[in-house]
Parts: C-alpha cells; structure tokens; sequence
C-alpha cells in the first residue's frame, strides 16, 4: 500500500477578510500542488477548505480509495483536532458542542468528514512558520492565492 503525504494550509488577511487555501500532495517523489482563493472568508474555513481540497484530488484519483494511505499535515491543531477528536461529540450531539452551541463550519465538516470516511488518513500536524520546506512552500502559495484576488470596488 503506498502513502499519500499532503501538506495543507489557509489563511485570511483580516479574519474575517480575504483568504486563501493551498496543498502540496507528494508521492513517488514527485510533487502536486494547488491553491484557491476566496474574496471574503474565515481562517478557519480557508484551513478546512485546505484539507478538503487536498481529499478532492485524492478521490478523484483512479483507485486511491483502495490502494493508498493518505497522511494529511496540517499546521491548524482546529483541523486536526477537529476531525480526529471533536467530530465524533459533535455528531452524537446533533452538531452541537458541549456548551450546546452549533458548532461553526458544520457545512465545511461534514463535507470533510464525508471525504474522509472511506480513505485510510493519518492526521499529522506541524509547528506553523518553523521552516517546515512544505508548510512554509502553502503558506507562500495561499499568499500568492490571497494577492491574485481582482480588486474590489468600493
């Protein structure tokens, strides 16, 4: 069984403001990398939306689902806490935390739930901007996703 390593970051300038999404997917040695922006959005969201991008290109890979292991890192201990911990509380308390408030991003973390459910994943997190080649590599594309955004008029 091969393995998948993905490296994911988001981020937002202002938060809300504008922010940006970015992955790089490594495997046989080689590299694949993506990035996305979005005019007005969370940090939160665009994190998620890392991770949910990164699951996107696994799945629409020819028989990823039965032949790979996917190692997601992330520098969001929100993303990784998030699927490999709190989800399971807040499904069983009908997406409500402990505090019995509706959890936020539920539409972003049922998409990656479902994205997740039938791959075999690793969540892995990394230290954010402490020279990690591939974090620092998405955090420099989800500026460049950031800056590539049209001006707004005002």
């Amino acid at each position: 069984m091969s393995t998948i390593q993905i490296y994911t970051d988001g981020g937002c300038i202002g938060n809300p403001g504008p922010g940006g999404w970015a992955f790089v997917a490594i495997e046989n040695g080689g590299e694949e990398a993506r990035k996305g922006a979005v005019r007005e959005t969370t940090n939160n969201r665009m994190e998620l939306t890392a991770v949910i991008e990164a699951l996107e290109y696994v799945r629409g890979r020819s028989g990823m689902e039965r032949e790979s292991r996917v190692q997601i890192v992330t520098d969001s201990e929100y993303v990784r806490r998030g699927i490999s911990e709190w989800i399971h509380k807040w499904i069983r308390n009908g997406w409500q935390t402990t505090d019995r408030k509706p959890v936020k991003n539920k539409d972003l973390w049922m998409r990656l739930n479902a994205l997740q459910e039938p791959l075999s994943v690793e969540w892995g997190w990394v230290k954010g901007h402490s020279g990690n080649t591939y974090n620092e590599l998405c955090d420099s594309l989800v500026q460049e996703a950031i800056r590539s955004l049209p001006a707004q008029d005002n």
